[in-house]
């Protein structure tokens, strides 16, 4: 264990010195009529220049993903960052493709995405507040659907939408328990149908999901008119190009579709584009940004959220179905306190200091908590990809815990690396650049999890038992009488995107490490069709985070003088 002083985030970004992005967008083989400033530091890459890069070769396809987290993150956005900075320093070029922070998370408790320390992404202000406006625009178009759901019924209901079917609700991007249920069209008659809906954050929409699906306009165009909102009185499907719906939300999503160019404290070019959640989306950075990135480089390193039995799961089966790209290798990151945690010892509370215990020299009990990080090897060896173990290390973390988790992967035969890039940025990840490096250079027999074929309950189980170590799973009767309708209605087809907590392989939060014998409820399944994936829910999902006692938004503010920001991380 070492004693560590570094600035925080804030004030290490706002030391940087950037390049103009223009120069970012040099160094990725683009011309400046590719891209579309937005000031200085971050522009759009016009989806043109798609065509124009078509013919060069194909980068080394990275995926950083992670084991079951805390609560806290285990720096997979920070490592993503690190290792691309590395790759430079050991004579490769890297882009990295990452997700667009939620305002939720931002101005909750974990934080903001742009990586941390010295591994992060700037102009690190505008990329975790607001940036591009995509979210923005995700947050109309989902809400203009509503409100022509809500008036096509109002206006004498010519499609017969059954109102009780409706499941379409309207988004915001900040977190805020009082809209998780509500009632609507209070008043006279001429204020609308008094009804119960609620609202979900904006990156649990499916229109973010489709954003992050997508590969290109007239494709988005096409799943936007495909979306379904709820059925009429006959049980048949009612969708946005039936309420006339598609067009206006494709306009309203158009600039959307463009990718972003950011950079890295070490000036690395960075995508960022989408940003769905990963336990109830899919939670990958968007289809858009990886083919244009795995043009501009010789790695693209990418990122899918939460742990690899989620985000990278879905990466696997939905986001690589659909963009036809196949990953040459896996990060999968760890870290002492995670591994502590999957003893089922200790407890760790978001917006509380680490209890004292989990800070102690104690390297069986790292040993113990191994049995997380073995099945999340495994996980990303039945999709035929080479992981290799990046130990994120903290100056809190003892030399022999490390070994601990060394002996862990060695006893695995996965590749395994220190890195400690939150400390020292790329300098700090060079050990891991290499051996990821050597991990890409092997053979890949890169396979799905299922057939799309298969019935949606066998998808399914699929998933339950070999992903999350299930013995089985239970269907509840609504459940039941989903699936019927979907696969009757021409929606067998399509893969499966679970929706389940991030904190437990399991459908249980409090179940850690690698849990047995335990059997998986299905308590309902909603069909995101112009997403093109079926959602079954496991147990109780927060569509709608709520605010801590001690938000971060509190610490936030401008100094009126300079004009910068203060308290963001």
């Amino acid at each position: 264990m070492t004693t560590q002083s570094i600035p925080s985030d804030l004030d290490i970004a706002q030391a940087a010195t950037l390049q103009p992005v223009w120069e970012i967008a040099e160094k990725m083989g683009l011309a400046r009529e590719d891209i579309e400033l937005y000031g200085d530091h971050m522009a759009k890459i016009k989806l043109e220049t798609l065509e124009k890069l078509k013919d060069r070769p194909n980068a080394r396809y990275i995926l950083v993903t992670a084991i079951t987290p805390t609560p806290l993150g285990e720096g997979k956005s920070t490592t993503t960052v690190g290792l691309g900075q590395g790759m430079h320093l050991v004579g490769k070029t890297a882009t990295i493709a990452i997700r667009q922070p939620s305002q939720g998370p931002t101005f909750g408790i974990k934080g903001g995405a742009a990586g941390g320390g010295y591994s992060q992404v700037v102009p690190m202000e505008q990329f975790n507040l607001h940036m591009t406006g995509d979210i923005h625009a995700v947050t109309a178009a989902n809400n203009l659907l509503a409100a022509m759901i809500d008036n096509h019924i109002f206006q004498g209901n010519e499609l017969d939408i059954d109102p009780y079917s409706v499941t379409w609700r309207r988004v915001m991007d900040v977190n805020e328990r009082e809209l998780r249920n509500i009632i609507v069209g209070l008043g006279g008659k001429a204020d609308g149908r008094p009804h119960q809906t609620g609202f979900d954050i904006s990156v649990a929409s499916e229109v973010m999901a489709i954003l992050a699906l997508t590969t290109g306009l007239r494709d988005m165009r096409e799943r936007f008119g495909r979306i379904t909102i709820g059925n009429n009185s006959k049980r048949e499907p009612i969708t946005a190009e039936m309420l006339k719906a598609a067009g206006a939300m494709t306009v309203l999503m158009k600039e959307a579709t463009k990718p972003n160019i950011f950079q890295t404290l070490e000036n690395t070019p960075a995508l960022v584009h989408a940003g769905p959640f990963a336990n109830i989306a899919h939670g990958n950075s968007s289809i858009l940004a990886d083919l244009i990135g795995v043009k501009t480089a010789d790695y693209l390193i990418t990122e899918a959220g939460f742990g690899a039995d989620i985000g990278a799961e879905k990466f696997f089966n939905i986001k690589c179905r659909t963009s036809g790209l196949r990953p040459d290798a896996a990060v999968l990151v760890t870290t002492v306190r995670a591994m502590k945690l999957h003893t089922g010892k200790y407890r760790i509370v978001p917006g509380r200091p680490l209890p004292e215990s989990i800070l102690r020299e104690n390297p069986d009990d790292v040993y113990e908590g191994a049995a997380n990080l073995r099945k999340q090897i495994e996980n990303v060896r039945k999709h035929g990809v080479s992981p290799v173990v990046c130990v994120n290390r903290f100056h809190t973390d003892y030399d022999s815990e490390v070994e601990a988790i060394f002996r862990a992967a060695q006893e695995e035969n996965a590749r395994v690396a220190v890195s400690n890039h939150w400390a020292e940025g790329g300098k700090g990840a060079t050990d891991l650049a290499r051996a990821v490096i050597e991990a890409a250079e092997e053979p890949t027999d890169f396979r799905f999890l299922y057939e799309l074929a298969q019935p949606i309950k066998v998808k399914i189980e699929t998933i339950a038992r070999e992903i999350y170590g299930a013995d089985g799973v239970v269907f509840e009767d609504l459940a039941e009488r989903q699936i019927r309708q979907y696969e009757s209605a021409g929606f067998g087809n399509l893969p499966i995107c679970m929706a389940k907590t991030h904190l437990s392989l399991s459908h249980d939060p409090a179940l850690k490490g690698a849990p047995k014998g335990f059997t998986v409820p299905i308590r309902e399944v909603r069909a995101s069709v112009g997403a093109g994936f079926i959602y079954p829910l496991l147990g109780e999902m927060r569509t709608m985070p709520g605010l801590s006692s001690s938000p971060a938004a509190e610490r936030v503010d401008i100094d009126l003088e300079t004009g910068r920001i203060t308290g963001l991380f």
